[in-house]
């Protein structure tokens, strides 16, 4: 997951939460408890790949070209 998927459910979850009120016929589904699920998920997956990003920002390769004389 990436940091703007990360994003998007933090916002759809927001949405979920706060912002609506859904009047649907299947009374089993709890929306804002599925908000919350969604903004947790995208907190955890946005600090994953923070780090996943500031970790391998930080590693640098060393390549070492030799050059040999021909062999006569």
């Amino acid at each position: 997951m990436r940091v703007g998927t990360s994003i998007l459910l933090i916002a759809v979850g927001a949405i979920l939460r706060w912002a609506t009120t859904i009047q649907w016929h299947a009374n089993s589904v709890n929306w804002k408890l599925v908000g919350d699920i969604l903004m947790v998920v995208g907190v955890v997956g946005l600090i994953v790949s923070l780090i996943w990003v500031g970790t391998s920002s930080r590693r640098t390769g060393t390549t070492m070209i030799v050059d040999r004389p021909p062999a006569d």
